[in-house]
């Protein structure tokens, strides 16, 4: 069989022996009613557990749009004029308005850049600033211990509507929701408080009321609140096949409900090779990005298997921290024990990639360099079939292979598990 596998802003082409074959992880078969800007139109129209968006906003209000930067998905540029038009539907004034690109711990944009998010009239039209641009005010600290320090453009905001796409997150649950304020809007420190959590049991993908770390992301946004959500689910290619808008929590729920209809995939056992892709540009930027295929992979591979991750990686690792943990470490475990006993955000990732390497070994298909690849515990690849080549003469030519093309977004789960 051959499949097309993501890389970047094209593909590679992967063959696999019919024989070996243990399945494709593709999304399920789901009703799609609307797409695109009709079915922003029809959230919209259709708000969950809120007045429309237009009857919530006043004339004269500061008005705060967080969308996400551009390691996600989201085509910011299709979802924020009909959010506009709603605004000024309702009296609010373009000098009234901020867009704030939600950067987290990501690095900060360029000015093509926000235009290409915003797209090129909106850019023109509206200020449009990264998360980082005019500082943070503290707003008060969670049960938890968690700072609550959010951007001044959205603490200072009188109305503050959250853009999002919603897909799988390996501690958080999901992505969407209140995310967009902590961590997208807040201090590295707020956000590393709040990650310190990710390594208790119920922190997983797919998991909310229970997830100690959504739970305290929904905490921290009680000081800040989200006035107005829009929340989108995308498919394979990208394309908005479902929008949920009201109220922050409840709409975002509704939204996880159809990603798991979507993208939760059961396998009837774990393959001995397993090929996972972000499905390429722009989610396999770097590798701290491209890491949250191999976090949905690792759930599909059997003790002992080979996970092939593949993702351009050409930014490199993506993060200060994680490279510094990644490159000094003597050995994978070395990362697990330092995670448990000094826990910080960049580092979590690369014990993140340390607790998979107790169980498998990761290929990389990468434009990193090899020895570099090497030295942080991964073997090299410039091509996936040399990965699955190179994978089978190890594990034996009966070793059956389970593809996923679009890892960041599919979560396997074992039969009976669900």
């Amino acid at each position: 069989m051959k499949c097309e596998i993501g890389y970047g802003m094209k593909s590679q082409t992967l063959e696999v022996p019919d024989q070996n074959l243990a399945g494709v992880l593709l999304p399920n078969q789901a009703a799609i009613e609307r797409r695109g800007l009709e079915e922003i139109s029809w959230a919209l129209d259709h708000p969950i557990a809120s007045p429309h968006l237009e009857k919530l906003v006043k004339p004269g209000q500061k008005v705060a749009i967080i969308t996400s930067d551009i390691t996600r998905p989201i085509p910011s540029a299709l979802v924020l004029p009909p959010v506009l038009k709603r605004l000024t539907l309702a009296g609010v004034e373009d000098q009234d308005i901020t867009i704030v690109f939600a950067l987290g711990s990501h690095r900060q944009h360029t000015p093509a850049e926000m235009e290409k998010m915003a797209g090129p009239e909106v850019y023109r039209r509206i200020r449009c600033v990264d998360s980082t641009a005019s500082g943070f005010i503290s707003m008060g600290v969670t049960g938890g211990g968690t700072p609550v320090d959010i951007c001044a453009d959205v603490a200072q905001a009188d109305f503050r509507i959250c853009l999002a796409n919603i897909e799988y997150h390996y501690f958080v649950g999901y992505s969407g929701g209140v995310k967009t304020i902590m961590p997208g809007v807040s201090t590295r420190m707020a956000i590393q408080a709040n990650h310190s959590r990710m390594t208790e049991p119920m922190a997983v993908a797919g998991q909310l009321d229970n997830n100690p770390v959504r739970r305290d992301i929904e905490e921290a946004a009680g000081f800040c609140p989200v006035h107005f959500l829009l929340n989108v689910v995308l498919d394979e290619h990208k394309e908005i096949i479902r929008a949920v808008a009201g109220h922050a929590v409840k709409a975002h729920r509704e939204g996880c409900r159809f990603l798991d209809q979507l993208y939760l995939k059961e396998i009837k056992s774990k393959a001995d090779i397993v090929v996972a892709s972000q499905g390429g540009f722009p989610k396999d930027l770097n590798l701290y990005q491209t890491q949250k295929a191999l976090d949905n992979a690792k759930h599909a591979v059997r003790k002992g298997g080979i996970i092939i991750l593949v993702g351009t990686c050409h930014e490199g690792m993506g993060e200060g921290v994680f490279e510094t943990w990644m490159t000094g470490a003597p050995n994978p475990e070395y990362l697990i024990k330092r995670i448990q006993e000094d826990f910080q955000l960049g580092g979590h990732k690369a014990a993140a990639i340390a607790m998979v390497l107790e169980d498998a070994n990761i290929y990389l298909v990468s434009q990193m360099e090899p020895d570099f690849v090497r030295s942080i515990f991964m073997t090299p690849f410039s091509h996936v079939q040399e990965a699955l080549t190179a994978a089978m003469e190890k594990l034996g030519s009966d070793a059956k292979v389970l593809l996923m093309p679009y890892g960041g977004s599919t979560l396997p789960v074992l039969c009976g598990n669900l």
